[in-house]
């Protein structure tokens, strides 16, 4: 497939993957609605240095705007899409769950209509890990129970999964979901622990830590979920949901102090109670992905840090 549509192109992950797919020579598709979650200026910086490349079109559309995305696919004619347009976060799912349903799931509906009016059946669709809620049993697999998630947000996540199926089912669509554990990386967004973290601490600012620190996450670094990501456009077929992550966890105290020494700085944490809607861990079983993707992340914690950090003015927002 040559011709790829990416929704939220101009996102942490988009933004990413629409680099490395013009260097593998495609031609990309980017739409994004440039919502104000965080800083617009940084979403057009992240796709600034793709402008000039004959293979790109940027095109602002939002994805619950029927006729305005029918439009793009009636003109361009995707081979395959790329959902990862969604409204982002736990937490602010959860003061807003009426507009994060509105974005991520009938957002979703929208697409997967107007992919099937105009011939489209290939997909690759962004889930996450906050699926598996407060599963015990870990590392999260793919075939366990997600029937309780404790976000508005893992809830959309979960309902998406099920329409991808529904397509699947009733039109033979091709899906892969992709469970993405905890990325971090370039063009992180601003509110993201890793992301603000770094800022506080170059800073000299203390950082606020809730809980006691050892909640634990799959921190997956964002060059090895862009793999996953072309791996599942090039090999689509069926439908599967697909877990990946980095096989390992960390503690957030421990992901603090990292920080910090790769930085080269002091740290301050002002500790405060859980927030509702964290999760105690997340851990990925990646067997799934080994076999279908010939995934295999290439980043430590420490690597990725290094990376993400080397260039503080770059990569720090």
């Amino acid at each position: 497939m040559s011709k790829i549509l990416i929704t939220g192109a101009a996102g942490f992950i988009g933004s990413n993957l629409v680099g490395q797919l013009l260097k593998n020579g495609k031609q990309v598709i980017g739409i994004d609605n440039f919502d104000d979650f965080y800083d617009v200026s940084l979403k057009r910086a992240n796709l600034a240095g793709y402008a000039t490349s004959p293979n790109f079109k940027l095109i602002e559309v939002d994805i619950r705007n029927k006729e305005q995305l029918t439009g793009v696919f009636t003109e361009y004619k995707p081979d395959c899409v790329v959902h990862l347009a969604a409204r982002a976060g736990v937490r602010p799912s959860i003061d807003d769950p009426v507009l994060y349903y509105d974005v991520n799931v009938t957002g979703t509906l929208i697409l997967l209509e107007v992919m099937r009016e105009c011939g489209v059946n290939k997909l690759v669709f962004a889930s996450s890990s906050s699926v598996y809620g407060n599963n015990k049993k870990v590392p999260f697999s793919e075939t366990d129970n997600v029937d309780n998630p404790i976000s508005p947000y893992a809830a959309t996540k979960k309902a998406g999964e099920l329409l991808c199926y529904t397509y699947h089912h009733l039109y033979n669509f091709d899906v892969f979901c992709l469970r993405f554990f905890t990325v971090y990386g370039h063009n992180q967004r601003p509110e993201m622990a890793i992301q603000k973290f770094g800022r506080h601490i170059k800073e000299g600012k203390p950082i606020t830590m809730f809980g006691a620190g050892n909640t634990r996450r799959d921190y997956t670094f964002i060059d090895d979920i862009v793999s996953g990501l072309i791996a599942s456009i090039e090999r689509v077929h069926g439908y599967e949901i697909i877990n990946l992550g980095n096989n390992d966890t960390i503690a957030l105290i421990d992901l603090i102090h990292f920080i910090a020494e790769t930085l080269g700085k002091p740290v301050q944490i002002i500790q405060e109670p859980m927030q509702p809607g964290d999760v105690e861990i997340t851990y990925a079983d990646i067997a799934k992905a080994t076999q279908l993707l010939d995934y295999h992340p290439g980043h430590s914690i420490r690597e990725g840090l290094l990376k993400m950090f080397s260039n503080y003015n770059s990569n720090m927002k």
